[in-house]
């Protein structure tokens, strides 16, 4: 098992364990970052799971799909690197990864 790091819309730095097999919706969330409030569970219909991905692991993140796009398209917080965590599965690839948590739309 390996850990990713998130960091709060308040700046704090949590490291959360991860495993294969789940979103990193499902990581931060079961990780206790009550912050990412997923409200639809990971069905890509909401977009309160928008994430900032360090630039330095967006190159190994699966394509955007055109509903994700247009979903952080709804955020005026969207930039080069946003995605949606619960589209996101984890892999070994993505070990270590740093992300932070958009604010809130």
């Amino acid at each position: 098992m390996t850990t990713i790091e998130v960091t709060t819309r308040e700046g704090q730095k949590v490291d959360v364990k991860a495993s294969e097999g789940l979103s990193l919706m499902e990581i931060i969330r079961d990780g206790g970052v009550d912050e990412l409030l997923a409200l639809c569970g990971g069905c890509c219909s909401c977009a309160t799971c928008h994430i900032i991905v360090d630039e330095e692991f967006a190159r190994h993140l699966p394509p955007i799909s055109a509903d994700e796009d247009d979903l952080l398209d709804s955020s005026a917080h969207r930039n080069s690197r946003s995605r949606l965590s619960c589209q996101i599965p984890f892999t070994q690839a993505l070990e270590g990864i740093r992300v932070t948590l958009a604010p809130e739309d």
